[in-house]
Order: structure tokens, then sequence, then C-alpha cells
């Protein structure tokens, strides 16, 4: 049910090196977040996107309106 809900963890390589990314649906969003892109607040039960370097500790998960993406 988690990955359905939340969408499969997938890899993408930026100018700024490679991240591991999870697009999250409304449903699944039940926090409001800061993008990090605009700055702007992402309220509860927006879809929106979840980036982290792969090889990390987690410390770096970020979630962004999927436009700043």
């Amino acid at each position: 049910m988690f990955q359905r809900v939340t969408g499969a963890e997938r890899r993408e390589s930026g100018p700024d090196g490679e991240w591991a990314v999870r697009r999250i649906t409304g449903a699944a969003a039940s926090k409001a977040y800061r993008c990090p892109g605009c700055y702007q607040e992402i309220p509860p039960a927006t879809p929106h996107v979840v980036a982290w370097r792969p090889f990390g500790d987690g410390q770096d998960r970020r979630h962004w309106h999927s436009s700043c993406w």
C-alpha cells in the first residue's frame, strides 16, 4: 500500500549530482513543509516531491513543490 500511495523511489541526475526522488500524493501528504526552491509552504494534502542524496544519512531529505523540483 505504501508504494501505491506515495509512488516508487527513483534516481535522478542533475547538475549537482544524483538524487533519490519520490512523488508524494495528496492523500499521503499529512504535514506542511517549506519548499527549498521557492521558500513557500507546501500545505497538507498537496502532491509534491521528496528528494535526498541516495547514499547519505537522510538529513538532506527535502520536500519540494513538483513545479519547483
